[in-house]
């Protein structure tokens, strides 16, 4: 009791004495420490796990590359089902899906079990990244810290786009390329008012990364050659490469993960997907992890990576080798991290579209530089990168920013925004979402830059449904039907059985010239005067098609049914004034 009343006091305290736009500032400065925390925290964790691996996994022919990776999806399993007993979101799309239909809420258990199991799955072999769950970890603090302080919907997604933005800004040092990414995957309006706090939470968050990590980049690159102009066709061409990867990438990536939703019982799913990924690095040992190290060496031009511990290291001198190897890497790279996700493994997509990007960058360079053109296979590494994260994420500004800023190599900056953008144009011809966002587009649960979108997207219908309309049985009489007009307001009488089941209406307007003939009462029947209207809604039906039907029709009221069940009826004046009060709330500063 005596907390509540010092919390009372100090929101009291806090509204009298600091601005509404201070206070925000001073939270996401909050938010940019805690997640910059939160990034070295999971960094080393994993750093941790790796080192006390090392000494077994990294020999030539290692069969433990089959166990070490099912050992910790389970125990990423066990953690999940027996400790956090709540599931763990996939990063990101958890964070779009908080935004789009949870009004912003997060549960706490964010705040640590997505550090958690990520580490353990990155760190026994899971071939993904740590910056989705980095970000997931960020944004239950923003989220958190916007419900602890009362804050309303738009400062609450403000602050959730902060966590977002200082998580980029921590896991890869790059504050500039973190704001972008704010505004162009986690889709947050840019206005004066929001700018500001995500500058302050992306530099908090980068400080802290660099006060424990170090001000290093976090790829060492070096360009040894300029870019020529000579060379633009080539980079047109890899960035319509990079495109059809990232097709690929998406497609493979939804097809599998659906295969395992498919699959009954965790263990089942863990067995298949532990052993095929563990089969995988034993195969090719550069899957293992984020492959970091590997993305440093293709950058430098050093292709020891690809032969080392493996069946054909022997091959390590064969420029045919490197680039079948690069292609296989290239092919199955999309497929580890897939049955990572699929078999319960926590993780991000970042680090292996970085990944599947520096290869492809390398491969096309070798292969062209085969048939006797001489170009940087560092350079072209290094775009590559550029191209995929356009490509799967779809968005090639945070893609141009983010490579540049990780790497150094702002002398690129013109193949980066050709490759970026080619291979963004690419991707959206046979792919309108991005990994992140087409299962929350297919359920019509996504966010855009469209307000009415949005505005529709954020209304509920069953916020929005009228109940106070009489329901009438098909199997009753006119007679019957008149006593429920006499105490009735409405003018429309929705016809439903015993158990619910809608038949149709009945309109005052119809009947109007027999409803005052009592001859008629008794021989005529309800079911004999209704009608079933052409449009119904159904009560997941997304608000944009109920707006579209409202428009189609031109009817002011439509009935809304569960499964055939009546429930009530949705009126269009009803519609549009819950449309703009919830405009205002989230135009609301």
């Amino acid at each position: 009791m005596k907390r509540i009343k010092v919390y009372q006091r100090f929101l009291i305290w806090r509204l009298k004495n600091i601005g509404q736009r201070q206070f925000i500032m001073l939270l996401s400065a909050l938010i940019g420490l805690g997640v910059g925390l939160a990034a070295v925290i999971i960094k080393n964790l994993v750093h941790f796990i790796q080192l006390l691996l090392t000494n077994e996994l990294y020999k030539p022919y290692n069969y433990l590359y089959f166990i070490t990776p099912v050992i910790g999806i389970l125990i990423t399993v066990l953690f999940i089902k027996y400790i956090n007993k709540r599931p763990v979101g996939h990063g990101i799309p958890s964070v779009l899906y908080a935004i789009s239909k949870n009004n912003g809420v997060i549960r706490r258990h964010n705040l640590y079990s997505s550090v958690i199991t990520s580490a353990i799955t990155v760190g026994f072999g899971g071939s993904v990244g740590l910056e989705g769950p980095t970000v997931a970890t960020g944004a239950a603090i923003g989220s958190n810290l916007g419900r602890y302080f009362r804050m309303n919907y738009t400062q609450t997604i403000l602050l959730l786009g902060c966590a977002s933005c200082g998580a980029m800004a921590a896991i890869f040092k790059a504050p500039i390329a973190a704001i972008v990414f704010a505004l162009e995957v986690i889709m947050l309006d840019l206005t004066l008012a929001s700018l500001v706090p995500l500058l302050i939470a992306s530099l908090t968050a980068a400080l802290t990364s660099y006060l424990f990590l170090g001000q290093n980049v976090l790829y060492a690159f070096e360009i040894r050659e300029p870019f020529h102009m000579n060379q633009i066709p080539l980079y047109i061409f890899l960035g319509i490469l990079a495109g059809f990867i990232s097709v690929y990438f998406t497609r493979m990536y939804v097809y599998i993960t659906g295969m395992f939703e498919k699959i009954r019982g965790i263990y089942l799913k863990l067995l298949i997907g532990g052993l095929t990924l563990g089969f995988l690095i034993f195969l090719i040992p550069s899957l293992y992890g984020e492959g970091y190290e590997p993305i440093n060496s293709c950058l430098n031009g050093n292709y020891s990576y690809l032969f080392e511990n493996t069946l054909y290291e022997r091959f390590s001198g064969s420029v045919i080798a490197i680039i079948i190897i690069l292609f296989f890497i290239i092919t199955f790279k999309v497929v580890a991290t897939s049955v990572t996700f699929g078999s319960g493994g926590i993780g991000g997509i970042f680090a292996p579209s970085l990944f599947i990007g520096s290869n492809l960058g390398l491969f096309f360079a070798k292969l062209i530089n085969l048939f006797g053109i001489d170009i940087s296979e560092s350079n072209f590494a290094l775009v590559g990168m550029a191209g995929l994260i356009a490509g799967v994420i779809h968005a090639p500004l945070t893609a141009i920013f983010l490579i540049a800023e990780i790497t150094g190599g702002y002398e690129l900056f013109f193949p980066l925004m050709i490759v970026s953008t080619i291979s963004f144009a690419t991707v959206r011809v046979f792919t309108p979402n991005s990994v992140y966002t087409i299962q929350l587009a297919k359920r019509g649960e996504l966010l855009t830059h469209d307000k009415d979108h949005n505005v529709l997207l954020l209304m509920k219908i069953d916020d929005l449904i009228e109940t106070d309309f009489h329901p009438v049985s098909p199997d009753a009489t006119l007679g019957d039907l008149v006593k429920v007009i006499k105490k009735a307001h409405r003018n429309i009488f929705p016809v439903v059985d015993r158990k619910g089941i809608f038949y149709g209406i009945v309109k005052m307007d119809d009947i109007r010239h027999i409803m005052f003939d009592p001859a008629m009462y008794q021989q005529t029947y309800v079911r004999d005067l209704m009608f079933m209207p052409q449009y119904t809604i159904s009560i997941d039906e997304p608000m944009e098609e109920v707006a579209g039907k409202f428009q189609i029709s031109n009817r002011y009221n439509i009935a809304v049914l569960d499964s055939g069940k009546y429930l009530g009826f949705v009126s269009r004046a009803r519609v549009f004034s819950a449309y703009r009060e919830m405009l205002k709330r989230i135009s609301r500063e």
